[in-house]
């Protein structure tokens, strides 16, 4: 009797600091926009598709670490801007995602697969990501790889890298369908550490040097502008503001998943004894 109380205490122990540990995977499907030099009103009316694999190990009920591996797909054009500045500029481009991510996760309410009671939780979660990206702009009907024509004048070797890193942040919603099965809904954004994700940044280049050291069609994707602004000016002139530096691109993932939950801790059952 006293070795099954034992037993019963320290497994209600165990359950009370490991409550739902174990592992979840499963996939997600939605939607991936960019903001940044070329949407930087916030237009979201051109969302790319996006998708992702999830792996996710539960410490408890409250807190988490997931692993994901995502793409995306994002483009934006001046032409759809409310800044006429920006629809003289006339640039646009597009790129493919693939991003790696781990994040912690942390459950505003007490989260137990299967309980009638705890079945759902917000939460919000930060972590760190890898990505890669590379924008394409099209270009006499085909698309042209932006980042090898040095478009804002950087030097051979100086062009900015493919593989960057990102702060991953956001909040999700989960909800039990089951024990095994839940549903994931997640509003995830990426504060990348790069702001070449558009091919945008800086200044435009002399035109001259820039065809000299990277051609012609350098010289037609780095300035695409309607030749003059409101007031007349020529936008493309050299030095002049082609993106603004001070804020790094973004990303923003909104997704629904589904999660299947291998198993929490578990006391063993209390049997009869072994026959001697």
């Amino acid at each position: 009797m006293k070795k099954l109380l034992y037993t019963f205490l320290i497994c209600s122990f165990a359950m009370t600091l490991f409550a739902q540990r174990g592992w979840e995977a499963g996939g997600w499907i939605g939607t991936s926009h960019y903001y940044g030099d070329i949407n930087s009103s916030i237009n979201v009316k051109s969302p790319g598709i996006a998708a992702g694999l999830i792996a996710r190990y539960n410490f408890n009920n409250r807190l988490c670490f997931k692993f994901g591996a995502n793409y995306g797909n994002v483009s934006a054009d001046d032409a759809d801007s409310k800044n006429s500045y920006e629809r003289a500029r006339n640039l646009s481009f597009e790129s493919v995602l693939f991003d790696g991510t781990g994040q912690f996760e942390f459950n505003f309410l007490p989260y137990t697969h299967g309980s009638s009671d705890e079945f759902f939780t917000p939460y919000l979660f930060v972590g760190l990501s890898v990505f890669y990206f590379n924008p394409l702009a099209e270009y006499e009907g085909e698309m042209v790889e932006l980042r090898d024509l040095g478009t804002e004048g950087q030097f051979l070797g100086e062009e900015y890298f493919t593989v960057q890193g990102a702060i991953a942040y956001g909040a999700g919603l989960k909800i039990d369908l089951s024990y095994e099965w839940s549903i994931n809904v997640e509003l995830s954004a990426r504060r990348l550490f790069t702001d070449y994700l558009d091919d945008v940044s800086t200044v435009y280049p002399d035109k001259d040097d820039l065809e000299s050291l990277r051609g012609p069609v350098a010289v037609a994707l780095s300035d695409r502008s309607l030749i003059t602004d409101e007031v007349g000016g020529q936008i493309g002139q050299t030095g002049r503001q082609r993106g603004s530096s001070n804020n790094n691109d973004s990303i923003v993932y909104l997704g629904v998943g589904l999660v299947y939950y291998f198993g929490d801790l578990r006391c063993p059952t209390y049997g009869s004894r072994k026959r001697r």
